[in-house]
């Protein structure tokens, strides 16, 4: 196949020299935990813009040996600085923007007809996915990288008095004062763009699937919601593409009431432009998880269970799972893929079909006149 999938994993490094061994993970860097993560994965951010102030207009008049009333020459103040909101997609998280921000403020006019110098603006890098709302609307979703939106526009500069200059009025001596920049309260939220989302309850092996399709470090533990923030994991293929999948951290049932991680996170599910259901094999009738899955993921929005999608079957090495594979593929109307994530079994099938999903959706994007996501 043109696009087979590469499977990364860590590189083997040789164990004979214990003190090389222990010098070596002195220099690797200290993997931060999951609940130290929460400090630094921020999708939700007040922020508080103005723009900045106009420079003022300039008051003078020309003054020259031998030239008697020159004149007023006073120029115009500088327009103070925008607030520009800029997608980055290097960005992945709202912690590192500040809750206030201004822009810098316009010059001053001067004499001999100066005008002041503008204001420069001041941007603020958000994630790729970042809506902005302003009273509880909708007012910007910035989707593309680089894409920008202004979120507060600078004062004008004044007017100096070599503006007022008419047949009637040959000497003003007033001047105007620049105005003030635009201010305005943004609420900022990000929602995790990404191709492929991984949707499943609680200990069904997302995480552990994740780490093993791509270099993604997401907790793996025998607890449920290990995973306490979304991940995003990159799956590489051979001609350089890059399908981007998202572990959304654990549903239970009530999800859509806002019960146990609720609605924070069921809001990174909207950007994924398939799903891939995770379901335990190892329990008694797994088809209930994709049925209860299925009507959080409706009860939350209309239409968002109805996505391309396929449905994992995870943890086949156990004996209880190969008991409920063939029940579960008589159930269910969508391709069962069974696999497992930890011995990494039948993988390759995995990523094949989630190569062939992500075609299917680059060539829905064109045909509709738009270009697809790339990572």
């Amino acid at each position: 196949s043109p696009w087979k999938p590469v499977l990364l994993s860590p590189p083997a490094f040789s164990t004979t020299c214990a003190r090389c061994a222990k010098d070596r993970r002195l220099r690797q860097k200290r993997a931060i935990s999951e609940r130290q993560l929460t400090r630094y994965f921020v999708d939700q951010r007040k922020v508080r813009v103005v723009g900045g102030q106009g420079g003022g207009g300039g008051h003078s008049f020309y003054s020259e040996p031998r030239k008697v009333f020159g004149g007023p020459d006073g120029g115009n103040g500088g327009d103070g600085g925008h607030v520009i909101l800029k997608a980055d997609q290097q960005m992945k998280s709202l912690s590192s923007v500040f809750p206030f921000y201004q822009g810098f403020h316009g010059e001053r006019g001067g004499s001999k007809n100066c005008y002041g110098a503008n204001g420069a603006h001041t941007y603020v890098k958000v994630p790729v996915g970042t809506l902005v709302k302003e009273d509880g609307k909708v007012v910007a979703d910035l989707t593309q990288h680089g894409e920008e939106y202004i979120a507060a526009y600078g004062g004008a500069g004044g007017k100096g008095n070599r503006f007022f200059l008419s047949n009637e009025n040959r000497a003003p001596k007033f001047f105007t004062p620049g105005e003030p920049g635009q201010e305005r309260v943004l609420q900022l939220e990000l929602k995790t763009t990404a191709h492929a989302g991984l949707v499943g309850f609680p200990n069904a092996g997302k995480s552990s699937l994740l780490r093993a399709i791509s270099r993604a470090k997401p907790a793996v533990a025998a607890y449920p919601f290990t995973t306490l923030n979304p991940h995003v994991g990159i799956v590489h293929y051979q001609d350089y593409e890059q399908v981007a999948v998202a572990d959304i951290p654990g549903l239970i049932k009530g999800a859509h009431q806002n019960r146990g991680l609720g609605m924070a996170f069921l809001k990174h599910i909207e950007r994924c432009h398939f799903l891939l259901y995770v379901v335990d094999l190892s329990v008694p009738q797994p088809w209930i998880q994709l049925q209860d899955l299925k009507y959080e993921l409706e009860a939350y929005e209309k239409g968002l269970s109805e996505r391309p999608c396929v449905v994992i079957g995870n943890k086949i090495d156990l004996a209880q799972s190969r008991i409920s594979l063939p029940l579960l593929r008589e159930k269910v109307a969508e391709r069962v893929i069974a696999l497992s994530a930890l011995t990494g079994d039948n993988l390759e099938e995995l990523l094949l079909h989630l190569r062939e999903l992500y075609d299917i959706y680059g060539k829905t994007e064109q045909s509709r006149g738009q270009s697809p996501v790339k990572w």
